[in-house]
Order: C-alpha cells, then structure tokens, then sequence
C-alpha cells in the first residue's frame, strides 16, 4: 500500500466516524434547545483542531516531506480563519430571523454537509481547470485580492442589507410564512404549500456556503494544487463547525479584527499567486505569515476591546 493510499484511507475513516461524532453524537445538553454549553463547545473546537494537527503529523511522518506537511498546515489555517467568518455570517443570519436556538441544530447540521459537498465540487473542478487552463489560476488570484480588499472595507451593515436583497427577492417569488412551524422547512396551508422562515434561512446558508467556497478554495490554491492536501486540509478546517459556531456567535463583537485579519490573509494569497512564476514562497513562510497575521488580529481585538474602542465592522 503506497503512502498516498494509506492517508487517503485513514483520511477516510476519520472523517466517517469525525462527521457521525460532530453532527449527531454532539447534542448539547439533556433539553430540547440542542445547544452545545460553552465549556463543551471549546472542548470540542479544541479536540478537532488537535485531530487535525495530528493528521497533518501523520502525513509527514508517511511521505517524510516536510513541504507537503507545511502545506496541509497552511491551507487548514487559511481555510479555518475563513470559516471563523463563516461562523459570524451564519450567526448574523440567525440573528436576523431570530430563529430560536432549539431550530438552529438542523440548519447547522445541513449547511456542514452542504459545505463539505460545495468544497469537493470547487476543489476538483478547479484543480482541472487549473491544469487544463494554468492562467486561470491568476484570476483566481485577482479575484482574491478583490474580495480581501472589499472585505476589509465592508462593514456590517453592508452584509445584511446583501442579506435583506436575497430576502425581498425570496419573499417576491415564494410563498414564505410569517412564522415558524416547529423545525419544518416547508408546510401546507389550505392546501397550498408554503416555505418557513427557517427554509429562507437555509436558503441564505447555502448561498453563504457557495460563496465563501469561491473564496476560500481558489486561497489554498496558491499553496498548492495536490489534490489530495487541498481537499483533506479543506474539510478537516470544516470539522467542527457547529461546536465552533456555538462557542464563537455569542463573542463575534469581541473578534473586531478578525475580519480585516481574514482580509489581509486573502490578499497575501492572492499577490502569491500572482508572482509564483518569479518567487517561490516557501509553504513554511506561508503557514508562519498566516499564522502571525490571524494571531495579530485576535490579539488587536482583544487589546480593542480592553480600551473599550468600537471599530466599525
């Protein structure tokens, strides 16, 4: 069995049992709310981020390239701080409809699986186009340093009212209820079917998932274009997602920086695409800029908030 064919195996396995673990083990507490407690959810968030750390030393320890480790690194990081702002998107949404917390679960537990399919499908697809048209590849790059710009700029009101766009549009075309029906996506009403509110809010989900994977797989790209490190890097950032959301919604207005520091990162990647042909960026050098970059950004947010400063966002 080659090294490849072992990982892609144990890769595998983990994410089967992993994504079985994440989305139907993990309940939250004994009450119907289904909200994972604040100490549990950093548990968890801690416990994914290790197990793919020690995925990414597996991967080492099995090809002995120390390159192809650092790139599995780089991309996890780089796909872990886009799914943080994920994460404030979904809450931002959630918190829009007021949709009750006992609801949430299901929306979450779609939108992962969701995201998981969209990654695959950008992943391959791009991976093809890339080596079937190279020069694709620095478009990708254009369009990251346009999105890291227009992000860093972007404030928040400028997110929902995209948001209220998408709603108006939905509520002119579909017949969509003025509240919810327990966890139901759709009901019938007099005989006529109707979408709930808690549908729109999938539907918003899913756009969010879309979007953030245009963003986020052309990113990794600019570390590298083996297959097997973008998908598995990909997911593993994935893993978690619900356990992150219920330990980071409530404490998005603390992480005032982390936008910009996102920003910033996609930027970096894009101009790293753009002179790849001229320089070669060690994945090493990547993974420690990123790595400061996200950990500048925490930390400027932390500071802010001590001095009791509002940032716009």
């Amino acid at each position: 069995m080659s090294n490849y064919t072992f990982l892609s195996v144990l890769f595998s396995v983990i994410i089967l049992i992993a994504l079985l673990v994440d989305l139907f083990y993990i309940r939250g507490d004994k009450s119907d709310i289904d909200k994972i407690p604040f100490k549990e959810s950093l548990v968890w968030s801690v416990a994914w981020v290790l197990l793919a750390l020690i995925f990414n030393f597996i991967i080492y320890l099995k090809t002995s390239d120390l390159d192809k480790a650092m790139e599995f690194l780089a991309g996890y990081l780089i796909e872990k701080s886009l799914s943080l702002d994920n994460i404030f998107v979904f809450a931002t949404i959630f918190e829009y409809f007021q949709v009750p917390e006992r609801y949430q679960r299901k929306v979450l537990i779609v939108g992962i699986l969701s995201a998981v399919l969209a990654r695959a499908i950008f992943i391959f697809g791009g991976i093809y186009l890339v080596k079937k048209f190279y020069f694709i590849l620095y478009v990708f790059g254009v369009i990251l340093i346009y999105s890291g710009i227009k992000l860093f700029f972007m404030k928040e009101k400028e997110r929902e009212l995209s948001q209220i766009r998408i709603i108006k549009f939905l509520s002119n075309h579909l017949p969509i209820t003025d509240r919810f029906y327990g966890n139901s996506l759709i009901v019938r009403i007099n005989g006529k079917l109707y979408l709930t509110p808690l549908m729109v809010v999938l539907i918003l989900i899913e756009i969010s998932d879309i979007i953030f994977a245009i963003d986020s797989v052309p990113a990794i790209f600019a570390i590298t274009l083996d297959q097997f490190i973008v998908y598995t890097s990909n997911i593993f950032a994935i893993l978690g997602l619900r356990a992150l959301y219920f330990l980071l919604s409530d404490l998005k207005a603390r992480f005032c920086y982390l936008k910009h520091g996102i920003s910033v990162i996609l930027v970096f990647v894009g101009v790293k695409i753009l002179v790849s042909k001229y320089i070669n960026i060690k994945p090493l050098l990547s993974v420690s800029l990123i790595s400061i970059i996200i950990l500048f950004s925490i930390i400027a947010s932390i500071m802010n908030k001590k001095e009791g400063r509002d940032v716009a966002t």
